[in-house]
């Protein structure tokens, strides 16, 4: 027999078979629903900056989904700022110690910044659109307990010597920092700072929350750490640096005092008046 002959049958079916199918659609592109499938598939395989490119895409309207992606995009964010501050402070090392090249560091140093400046300032606005919302006692965090190590990576010895790494090397060094920064920064919205062991059994026992004011002091701590950014040997834009940590100070204003909190923003109020008018 032909096996031309029986390709139009099998293909008509398949239609049938998929035509008769009773599950479920899948999200159309472009869906809130898309979107947060999205992120978490991208979550799960540690590309953490398309995870947040995917919840931008949520938060920018009312949805289902958008209260539960904020508060993620918030430590998204704020690891995403951290991870890449961090990185960029070591190609500064890295242009001292290789005086002979420092081009390649101090260009790779001023994207980093600029990059986690983006961070920084979504990361305002995220939790600034998270105060005007109703107040909850806990906050849920729905997504998995991420990918990565809080230890730094390998090439970070290389990067502070002054080696200058293979463009595929660069690239698993930045996502490896971002991971880093991300797993650093939901510890400290968890409460439980630099202690990743602790998180991960908060994440197997499930039901992940966090209370409100842990949540938003520790929002408040990676804005003020997010300003440094904006100082006169780095960024140098002041009007920056006040935002961010203005906006620390609106936080601590939604909490109860606590001896953390006053210490916090009495740096802040301190930061603040040194800087130039």
């Amino acid at each position: 027999m032909n096996r031309r002959l029986l390709v139009p049958g099998a293909l008509a079916l398949l239609l049938a078979a998929t035509s008769c199918s009773t599950g479920p659609a899948p999200p159309q592109p472009g869906t809130p629903a898309f979107y947060w499938g999205a992120a978490k598939e991208t979550w799960r395989t540690g590309d953490i900056l398309k995870t947040n490119d995917n919840l931008q895409e949520i938060v920018q309207s009312q949805n289902e989904f958008t209260e539960r992606a904020r508060t993620w995009e918030i430590i998204v964010s704020a690891g995403i700022a951290q991870g890449l501050t961090d990185l960029s402070e070591g190609y500064e090392a890295g242009a001292r110690a290789n005086r002979a090249n420092p081009i390649p560091f101090r260009k790779q140093m001023d994207a980093l910044r600029a990059l986690a400046s983006t961070s920084n300032l979504e990361l305002a606005e995220a939790v600034h659109q998270y105060l005007s919302q109703p107040k909850t006692a806990d906050v849920a965090l729905e997504f998995e307990y991420p990918v990565g190590s809080a230890q730094q990576p390998p090439a970070t010895k290389k990067i502070y010597q002054g080696m200058i790494l293979q463009d595929s090397e660069a690239a698993s060094y930045q996502s490896a920092m971002v991971q880093r920064g991300v797993l650093l920064a939901l510890c400290d919205f968890l409460g439980a700072p630099d202690d990743p062991a602790k998180v991960l059994e908060t994440f197997k026992a499930g039901g992940v929350k966090a209370p409100r004011e842990v949540f938003l002091l520790a929002a408040a701590r990676a804005l003020q750490k997010g300003s440094a950014l904006y100082g006169e040997t780095k960024l140098d834009n002041p009007q920056r640096l006040r935002m961010l940590d203005e906006q620390a100070l609106v936080i601590l204003q939604n909490i109860p005092e606590t001896k953390e909190s006053k210490t916090l923003s009495d740096k802040i109020q301190g930061a603040l008046k040194k800087l130039k008018t």
